[in-house]
């Protein structure tokens, strides 16, 4: 169970030594820009020793400071608001070179997607889109660019897949009220959460669909309804969050799926490649 880092530490304030107390007050205060911090430096900005540091977090119930670390960035990332997400990156690059940086922690986010996603759930998640009866995809805000990108994909080969309007607010479950058992939903969703999107995926579930969840955390809340998981990291990028190693994750389930229906992708392909040249689509004459 997900928990307030922050609360916890109000609550045991008063049985904390001086040095944890002093701990205590920067994380209440600066837990935005704490959370960043390694040990020895949040020790520094206290002026007690890295070894308390450790000390502190593990008597928080934590196995060491980088699970602590961890959390912490997940705190902040659904806590702060986009100004003070803007503040927290302008705080780690600093005067440094902001390409690099970025591109980076880009990266390294693909990297540690690609280390730590679940290859069973991203195999049943590819057999269950392979096995539908319709495949409803839905994002909100940030992450409608993603839903529109899987869309667009998979709607080249398969008649299958229905994009879900978001941006039609009551509408949007006149769009699925039919989704039920033999369906699924594709659900996109990174910090801030949508509320849309939480009861989308809710509806979906007690309809009896199989639902994909693509986000940033097994915390998160889509994920709880969902009967596959697909984790991607999000890093803050600034007062929006990265999306490439979630765009990767989605380039890697269409190349998946359209593998798995090699025979039929590759029919429909050479239609429209017919439907292209008749109706003079695309340029030919480059180069």
């Amino acid at each position: 169970m997900k928990r307030d880092i922050l609360r916890i530490i109000e609550d045991n304030m008063d049985g904390f030594s001086k040095g944890q107390r002093q701990i205590a007050r920067y994380l209440l205060a600066h837990y935005d820009k704490a959370a960043y911090m390694t040990a020895a430096k949040l020790g520094s900005e206290v002026s007690v020793s890295e070894s308390t540091v450790v000390r502190f977090v593990m008597e928080l119930g934590y196995a060491g400071y980088p699970d602590f670390q961890k959390a912490l960035q997940e705190l902040i990332r659904t806590k702060l608001t986009s100004f003070q997400r803007m503040e927290v990156t302008n705080h780690l690059i600093g005067d440094g070179d902001v390409l690099e940086k970025v591109l980076m922690t880009n990266v390294e986010n693909i990297r540690a997607t690609m280390e730590s996603i679940s290859r069973t759930a991203f195999r049943e998640a590819v057999d269950a889109i392979v096995k539908a009866r319709n495949v409803y995809i839905i994002g909100v805000r940030s992450s409608s660019m993603l839903a529109n990108f899987l869309s667009y994909s998979l709607q080249m080969t398969f008649d299958n897949v229905r994009l879900i309007d978001t941006a039609a607010g009551g509408e949007l479950f006149q769009q699925i009220m039919s989704l039920g058992e033999g369906d699924v939903m594709v659900a996109i969703s990174f910090p801030r959460y949508s509320k849309r999107i939480i009861k989308a995926v809710e509806f979906a579930r007690r309809a009896g669909a199989d639902v994909i969840a693509l986000t940033d955390s097994a915390e998160s809340p889509i994920a709880h309804s969902a009967q596959q998981v697909l984790i991607a990291q999000s890093d803050m990028a600034s007062y929006v969050d990265s999306l490439v190693a979630p765009l990767s994750l989605i380039n890697a389930l269409v190349v998946a799926v359209s593998r798995a229906r090699e025979d039929e992708v590759r029919e429909r392909l050479q239609k429209l490649e017919h439907i292209w040249d008749e109706y003079d689509v695309y340029d030919k004459n480059q180069g």
